[in-house]
């Protein structure tokens, strides 16, 4: 069991940390807002993400591959929504500290549909759900423990994304270089979405 589970946090990590729209959203949100004000996103991109492994695990995968069109429909949907946080995280304004203060930082629930509508995370559970869970016992303790595990290493994962975007807005002490962040995210976020697509 301790071998599974091993494989199961090193599959969960890279997932975790690789680029994706939910780690390029904590980033940008880093930088703009702080890392403390970033982890509402942090936090409720982590549950949702736990919550798409349990519920793959617990057999909605295969409703989604019997009825591909839920799975057209999520990616429409998903990246309709990416492109609307590309174009505001593209069009941010670099504020100063003040200004800042008073602007709302990106909620639990952003965090949670960002990861939810991202197709990267159903597939990625999906992937891991079909490697780590037998197929005959699909209410087994390692969804439950799947499922744990991929919202704690989620948090680590998407947490560094957010460590990350702190460390950078001290290098961007002039608001040109600030907005000039924003634009480079925004399209790499967009990019994402082409990705979708592929």
């Amino acid at each position: 069991m301790f071998s599974i589970i091993t494989s199961m946090a090193i599959f969960a990590f890279i997932g975790a940390v690789s680029p994706g729209p939910v780690n390029i959203m904590a980033t940008s949100s880093s930088v703009n807002f702080g890392f403390k004000r970033t982890l509402p996103h942090v936090f409720g991109a982590s549950m949702s993400y736990a919550a798409i492994v349990l519920l793959v695990g617990l057999g909605l995968s295969q409703l989604l591959s019997q009825n591909p069109q839920i799975t057209d429909a999520l990616k429409y949907i998903g990246a309709a929504f990416l492109l609307y946080m590309s174009y505001k995280i593209a069009t941010a304004a670099a504020d100063d500290s003040e200004a800042i203060e008073n602007k709302r930082a990106p909620t639990v629930l952003e965090g949670g549909l960002a990861q939810g509508l991202n197709p990267k995370a159903w597939l990625v559970s999906m992937s891991g759900v079909s490697i780590f869970v037998t197929p005959n016992d699909p209410s087994s303790l390692y969804v439950v423990i799947f499922s744990l595990l991929s919202f704690i290493i989620c948090l680590l994962g998407v947490g560094t994304w957010a460590v990350a975007g702190s460390i950078i807005s001290e290098m961007l002490s002039e608001k040109r270089h600030q907005v000039t962040f924003n634009r480079i995210m925004g399209v790499l976020l967009s990019l994402t979405v082409v990705s979708i697509f592929l």
